[in-house]
């Protein structure tokens, strides 16, 4: 078992643990910001089915040889366009709706990389492989990463009426569908370049955890949105330690560490006051 000194010892000298870490920690940020309008939103659902989604995408891509951003984005977008769709001219809701799309485009997206013939590669989409990152990878989640700052420093005071009160946005004139949309396209390429760090089951769990921790610990968004992503990077740099460790893969232990900073802030966040609650019905 490596001890924390080796661990960092070894970070000097291996240049493809450097990547991982890199990666991870930037993984960590974005997942952590825009995971916090997803759950003020009650968008978790959503979440989890632009996730699923992309995977149809991520195979159109690498049977054309194109960058699996671009085709994971375009089926992201497809999949959130598709899914208001139906709830809007449908009986169904929406809950329903997403159920439906997201689980016909991750069939779809199965038979695509089987047609490929590309196992090994499914199986690196599905739980990651964060330590085989590429430098082009590295790039890429950097590039996504700026423009997942710059898109909720523009639009900070949109996503924030429209996260807390959506009648009142478009009272106020805002156009609450081209932000919904906006965001939804950032929130797939948050998804894709988080598949080679956690991959597409867990990806959901990198944008919800660490903002449902910060969400306990704050009632103020701004506060939120650095307590989510310094959660985020603990949770990866932690994660990443651990599956050096314990030969663990990397992707369950990130999320895993991330689950246990949610329950140690469901126990003892002031917001929470667990502890407090379990005596008052004692009494």
């Amino acid at each position: 078992m490596a001890s924390i000194v080796e661990f960092f010892n070894a970070l000097t000298k291996y240049d493809f643990l450097q990547s991982a870490l890199l990666t991870a920690v930037m993984v960590g940020i974005m997942s952590g910001i825009i995971g916090s309008f997803i759950i003020l939103r009650g968008m978790s659902l959503m979440g989890d089915a632009i996730s699923h989604a992309v995977l149809p995408g991520v195979a159109v891509a690498y049977m054309l040889g194109i960058n699996i951003l671009l085709g994971a984005s375009v089926f992201g977008v497809l999949a959130a366009l598709l899914i208001g769709f139906v709830a809007s001219r449908s009986k169904i809701k929406t809950d329903t709706s997403i159920g439906v799309v997201f689980s016909a485009f991750y069939a779809l997206g199965f038979i695509l990389i089987s047609m490929a013939e590309s196992s090994t590669n499914l199986h690196h989409i599905l739980f990651g492989n964060i330590l085989a990152v590429s430098d082009s990878d590295i790039m890429t989640t950097a590039v996504v990463l700026g423009l997942v700052i710059l898109f909720v420093v523009v639009f900070y005071k949109e996503l924030l009426v429209t996260s807390f009160d959506e009648t009142y946005a478009r009272t106020y004139g805002l156009k609450v569908q081209v932000i919904h949309y906006a965001l939804m396209l950032v929130l797939t390429l948050v998804t894709v370049s988080a598949l080679q760090t956690v991959g597409i089951i867990l990806v959901v769990a990198m944008l919800i955890t660490p903002a449902a921790t910060a969400f306990l610990w704050t009632d103020k968004l701004n506060i939120m949105l650095v307590l989510s992503a310094v959660v985020g990077i603990i949770s990866a740099i932690t994660g990443l330690y651990f599956s050096y460790t314990f030969n663990w893969a990397s992707g369950p232990a990130i999320v895993i560490v991330a689950a246990s900073l949610f329950a140690l802030s469901f126990i003892f966040s002031p917001k929470q006051n667990f502890f407090k609650l379990k005596r008052s019905v004692a009494r």
